[in-house]
């Protein structure tokens, strides 16, 4: 049975602790929000992984959809909450 692009971008954003749907990609930004959103993640010693909207319109689209928001740059980052972090002060 085919993945719809809803469960790919699921997959990714599982797969990859921040994930960054962008034009471009992470050595050649083709916008120049996308490229700040690089430049902050690079300077804070992130690691990343990227999607290149430009190169798929089903994600280009599909990405707006699984959003609800018109517009990338989108970040995706993966938060874990655990008991350990509320009992330091930090959840």
């Amino acid at each position: 049975m085919a993945e719809t692009i809803a469960q790919r971008i699921q997959a990714q954003i599982d797969a990859n602790p921040v994930m960054l749907y962008m034009k471009g990609d992470a050595t050649f930004p083709q916008c120049g929000f996308s490229a700040r959103v690089v430049q902050v993640l690079k300077h804070l010693g992130v690691p990343f992984a990227t999607d290149n909207v430009l190169a798929d319109p089903e994600i280009r689209q599909g990405i707006k959809d699984f959003s609800n928001w018109p517009t990338v740059p989108q970040l995706y980052i993966c938060l874990l909450y655990t008991s350990d972090a509320a009992d330091e002060g930090l959840g």
